[in-house]
This record gives structure tokens, C-alpha cells and sequence, in this order.
């Protein structure tokens, strides 16, 4: 007893300092790759590695003793294994979602979504965001599985949770239709993109763009800084405006009301100089146009394009202004009008 005993501390001691060393040599070794920048790890990778390695090698060490016969109690190697077995489990778990997220970093670097052009790499952001959350959703669910079914009283639900099949899982989907529509509605989002991230859409009559996308959820940025949350389903059931589907370009309309007597002529003149004058123009649309006349105005629009919603809405904005005080300073009789016409009474006869 006393010989097992003194083994016992022995290989404590000397595992407790070889887990040491090996964790402070592999933390080095990932600190020293992490800051060459040839190398696809990112300078951060071993603070972000260091618990899930240390759970690693901790469960491996435990491995080693148990089949070292090290332990002197029997119901000890039962708790021992299970807890090294999950400590591995986890950790491997772990280390592969840290992983999937440096590749997503990775693969995300040469896109960039602040520039103007943004169409594809706001495509590409969105597909990998939704992915990774595919992917973590699945690793978690298998090494739980994994994990219960080292336990022979709960084997059962680890196998359930593994295969998801059978009565129980037609059960849990009838229970769980909604969440496992919106679920599927995500991925559906994932795969079709009817919308991407920083997306310009028109939602329950709300303008905003596109936050973040998840696999049950959609965040919208309101223009004045609310956040409108949408289920993943409504961007599949419902209609909704995308202004930015194939390209960020829009055309903007500006509607004056004017008295018949406007010199239309003049007016395309004073747009193109007002366009020419302001960068928020693309150089693409200028158009003036009399639409419609009604037995008190006639309707003119202005019909002009910007390189996103954004730049549309300061350039109507621009030209609504500047028009209008062009037709007050110069065409002050232009302006709409109510007329009254007044008979003139014929003189009175000399009797």
C-alpha cells in the first residue's frame, strides 16, 4: 500500500511538471508562429488555444494513468477515465471551433465590405457566417452525443441526440415545427442569399441595412439607429424590398409642383450645374420630366442616380433645396398658385 502510495505521488509530481513543460513549450512554439506574418495563424492564436490545451493535456496525462494502473481505488479509475474521456472530448471539440474560426478570419482577409464595390464580399461574409454557425451548432451536438454516451445509463439519449431519429425525433419536430422552420429558413438564407450583410432594404415599411444575419434571427439597422429583430422566415414567406440585390447603384426621384408658367428648359439647365457641382452625383441618370398636370400645378421630376441609397437620399435632399430656392429667386410667378377670376360688372347706361 505504502509502495503504491509513494507511485502515486511520484507520478503526480512528475505529471504535474511534465504538463507544465509541455503546455509552456506548445504555448511558445504557437506564440513564436503567431507572430511571423508569413505564417496563417494569427498573432493571438495561443491566448485564445491556452484553456483548451491545458484541458487537452491535463485528460491525456490522467489517460496515461490509468493505464499505468496508478490509481489504487477502483471506482477511482471510473471516475478518472470518464472525466479524462469528456476533458478530451471537449477540448478537441474546442480546438476545432477555434480553428474554424481562424479560417474563417483567413479566408475573410482578402475581402473587404468598406469599400464601395462590396457586393461580393458582403455575399461571400454571409455565407461563412451562417456556415460557422452551422458547423459550431453540429460540433456541439457531437460531442455531447459523444460525451454522454461514455455514461452506460445514459447511452441511450447520447445515441438519440446522435442520430436524431426515430420516434422521438418525429415527436421533438412536431413539437419543435416553428423553431425547426426558422432553423431551415437560415440555412435556406445561407445557401439562396435573398439577402446579405449591409444590405439596403425596405422591412415592414422601415428603411435600414442588413446587421447580422444568424440561424433563427435577422438584426436590422434602422436609418435612425433602432434595431428591427426578424425572424430568419419572414425573409422567405414575405415580400420585401432588397435595393442592393445585384448592385449598390439607385436612381432617386425628386417631384416639384410648379404653376404652368415654368420654363422646364431652364430648369434641366440649373439641374446639371447643381449635379455638377456636388460629388454626390455618379454621372449616370439626369433627367427632368413633366409628369403629370392637374387643373392647379404641373408635377416635374427629377429623376438623378447615386452609387448607393445612402448618397440617393443626400442628393434628393441636395436637389429639393437648391431647386426650389432657384425657382423663388428667379421664377417667383411660378409658384403654385390659386387663380380667381373676377367678372367686371359693364357701366351703368345714362338713363
Amino acid at each position: 500500500m505504502e509502495e503504491l502510495d509513494q507511485e502515486f505521488i511520484q507520478y503526480t509530481v512528475a505529471g504535474i511538471i511534465a504538463l507544465i513543460i509541455c503546455f509552456v513549450a506548445s504555448f511558445y512554439i504557437l506564440k513564436r508562429i503567431g507572430k511571423d506574418p508569413n505564417n496563417i495563424l494569427p498573432v493571438n492564436f495561443a491566448n485564445r488555444i491556452r484553456v483548451p490545451l491545458l484541458i487537452f493535456l491535463g485528460s491525456l496525462l490522467l489517460k496515461i494513468a490509468i493505464l499505468g494502473r496508478i490509481f489504487t481505488f477502483d471506482y477511482t479509475y471510473i471516475i478518472v477515465g470518464r472525466l479524462s474521456t469528456i476533458g478530451i472530448i471537449l477540448s478537441i471539440a474546442w480546438f476545432l471551433i477555434i480553428f474554424l474560426k481562424v479560417f474563417k478570419v483567413q479566408m475573410l482577409r482578402k475581402y473587404d465590405v468598406d469599400t464601395e464595390d462590396n457586393l461580393k464580399a458582403r455575399k461571400v461574409y454571409t455565407q461563412f457566417m451562417i456556415l460557422e454557425n452551422i458547423i459550431i451548432f453540429i460540433i456541439v451536438l457531437l460531442a455531447l452525443s459523444i460525451a454522454l454516451m461514455t455514461f452506460e445509463s445514459i447511452r441511450s439519449v447520447g445515441v438519440s441526440l446522435l442520430t436524431s431519429a426515430g420516434i422521438a425525433g418525429i415527436i421533438i419536430g412536431l413539437a419543435a415545427q416553428k423553431a425547426i422552420g426558422t432553423l431551415l429558413a437560415g440555412i435556406q438564407i445561407a445557401l439562396t442569399q435573398p439577402i446579405r450583410l449591409e444590405d439596403v432594404v425596405i422591412v415592414e415599411g422601415e428603411w435600414g441595412k442588413i446587421e447580422e444575419i444568424t440561424l433563427t434571427y435577422v438584426v436590422v439597422r434602422i436609418w435612425d439607429k433602432r434595431r428591427l429583430v426578424v425572424p430568419s422566415t419572414y425573409f422567405i414567406e414575405n415580400t420585401f424590398q432588397n435595393w442592393t440585390r445585384q448592385s449598390a447603384d439607385i436612381l432617386g426621384t425628386v417631384f416639384l409642383y410648379t404653376d404652368y408658367q415654368i420654363p422646364v428648359e431652364k430648369l434641366r439647365e440649373e439641374q446639371t450645374r447643381l449635379l455638377e457641382a456636388t460629388p454626390f452625383w455618379d454621372k449616370q441618370v439626369n433627367v427632368i420630366q413633366v409628369t403629370d398636370a392637374t387643373e392647379k400645378t404641373v408635377e416635374v421630376r427629377l429623376l438623378v442616380s447615386a452609387k448607393d441609397s445612402s448618397t440617393a437620399w443626400d442628393l434628393r435632399v441636395y436637389l429639393r433645396e437648391n431647386m426650389l430656392k432657384y425657382i423663388q429667386k428667379n421664377y417667383p410667378e411660378s409658384l403654385p398658385k390659386t387663380r380667381i377670376s373676377m367678372p367686371t360688372k359693364k357701366p351703368l347706361e345714362n338713363s
